[in-house]
């Protein structure tokens, strides 16, 4: 089977093997949970009981530990593969009975903040979760589902639906820090007067760039995962539960038009740096050239006097007080025009 393709490409932020957690099971039957933490082998017991959904969560899982739920669900290879892959693309794969979704949440705060990335097995009535480490905070995802019990009646589609909000949620949060961050850089534009705090700003100046850039290219996969599964064709999502993945479609939207729009800004204030410091230079040498041609006055006088020309004055004091009025005067009138026009 020939794998689907993407122009998205995602590059996470380095992750590593980072810890591993024992399996998370859940079962719940007609939107009540009956059971959870039973066995991975009895997944497939589970699941031929009627009227039940399944989910699955594996932390950190080598290869041949996919494969025991692979043979549980009849899950192609090249998808468990990717599962198993670090930094795949964020995307939607689909295959005859199931879908393969790879997205990346953004956890942490401020300088900690990393993308983890989390891969899906979407069947009819199980959700497999995937995750390469324990970054990625299942427990807030669970949490998301005992929020809405009621839609619990939707099975798959009611558990899909909590961990794309999820993820969407935790992008509108890290954009949220970095439009605070934005504007903290434009406080320190304006009152940046020293070497040491330009050097600041441009450090901070670059680490909002980089961590734009990271969380950008895991918000703006997500409107196409979304478009895909809201798409009739696909029979991801029940009817009643197609408003609540709209919604997830209107964040993610607004998401990433609020990426755009702080793109701009971290633009425009790297012009604005850029500017502010040409202006700094122009009034330095504008001051620099005030002076010089304030001094010149006097060393061109004297360097006449240097030549033993005879002149008006020549061994007389009187001759020396007036050479020296004429240097003051001049010297003077040249400042009170440097200063009149804020060349000084």
């Amino acid at each position: 089977m020939r794998r689907p393709s993407s122009a998205v490409d995602l590059t996470a932020h380095p992750e590593g093997r980072i810890g591993t957690a024992p399996p998370r099971t859940r079962m719940w039957r007609d939107g009540a949970l009956v059971a959870e933490g039973f066995p991975v082998a009895e997944v497939s017991d589970r699941l031929a009981e009627p009227g039940t959904t399944v989910w699955l969560d594996l932390c950190g899982p080598e290869r041949s530990e996919l494969d025991v739920i692979s043979a549980e669900l009849g899950l192609h290879g090249l998808a468990v593969e990717d599962a198993v892959s670090r930094h795949e693309r964020a995307r939607l794969d689909r295959y005859p009975e199931y879908l393969f979704l790879n997205v990346y949440s953004t956890e942490g705060e401020g300088d900690g903040q990393a993308l983890r990335e989390v891969s899906a097995f979407v069947t009819p009535r199980a959700l497999v979760t995937v995750r390469q480490g324990v970054g990625f905070d299942v427990d807030a995802l669970v949490g998301h589902w005992d929020a809405h019990p009621d839609l619990a009646r939707y099975g798959v589609s009611y558990l899909l639906h909590g961990l794309l909000d999820l993820v969407v949620d935790r992008h509108v949060a890290a954009i949220q820090a970095l439009d605070d961050e934005s504007e903290a850089l434009e406080d320190l534009l304006f009152s940046a007067d020293s070497g040491a705090s330009m050097r600041e700003l441009q450090r901070r100046s670059f680490e909002l760039r980089k961590n734009l850039v990271r969380v950008r290219k895991a918000v703006l996969p997500m409107r196409d995962i979304v478009v895909t599964l809201l798409r009739r064709d696909v029979h991801a999502v029940e009817e009643p539960m197609l408003p609540y993945f709209q919604d997830v479609y209107d964040h993610a939207l607004h998401a990433i038009e609020r990426t755009d729009s702080l793109r701009d800004m971290i633009a425009n204030l790297l012009e604005t740096r850029i500017s502010l410091q040409d202006t700094q230079r122009n009034e330095v040498m504008k001051k620099v050239t005030s002076w010089a041609g304030i001094i010149a006055v006097p060393t061109a006088i004297t360097g006449f006097y240097g030549q033993n020309v005879p002149y008006p004055g020549r061994d007389q004091y009187w001759g020396f007080l007036t050479g020296t009025a004429i240097m003051v005067a001049s010297s003077l009138v040249l400042y009170v025009i440097f200063k009149l026009r804020d060349w000084l």
